[in-house]
């Protein structure tokens, strides 16, 4: 008895599937917490400040991308971000206000600027929706957003198993 080639029924239903997490950034963000330079943990002297950033090594931020925040219960003024931003523009690879998690989430919506719809014209769309990261909501409403002109239908979930969001009248 001849055995029946196994056929991937996906692999042939022309479906492309678009993951989410490849626009994550390729390394975590790294936070810049003005809370190690407060006295006491509460209070933000200029001179003070201004010398500890004098004193920091910038290197260690090099082509990385950074969150600026303060992790303490602090009144910070807004002059404070500013500075530290303006030594972190020329080092490093994105200057950002944030939580490492909410500046991650930026700037996979930045990044997912740069999908090339036009590769989706007319073609049926799969979103990824399980992965090993988090992404956010938003991302999902932005590429529903940028797909929906070109696709002809869009998906969520996998391949084998998706919800339908949207499908174009012919």
């Amino acid at each position: 008895m001849a055995m029946e080639p196994i056929v991937n029924k996906v692999a042939e239903s022309g479906i492309l599937s678009l993951d989410l997490e490849t626009f994550l950034p390729k390394s975590p963000v790294q936070v810049f917490d003005l809370k190690e330079h407060l006295f006491m943990g509460l209070i933000l002297k200029e001179k003070d400040f201004r010398a500890a950033l004098l004193a920091t090594d910038w290197e260690v931020y090099r082509n990385q991308h950074v969150a600026i925040t303060c992790t303490a219960d602090a009144i910070i003024p807004m002059w404070a971000n500013m500075l530290v931003a303006a030594y972190l523009q020329p080092l490093a690879a994105s200057v950002h206000f944030g939580s490492a998690e909410k500046v991650t989430q930026d700037i996979l919506l930045e990044n997912l600027t740069s999908l090339q719809v036009e590769n989706y014209q007319d073609q049926r769309v799969v979103i990824k929706g399980c992965g090993e990261q988090p992404v956010s909501e938003a991302a999902y409403v932005a590429a529903t957003r940028l797909l929906r002109p070109v696709a002809k239908s869009i998906m969520y979930g996998e391949p084998c198993s998706t919800v339908p969001i949207f499908k174009k009248k012919i």
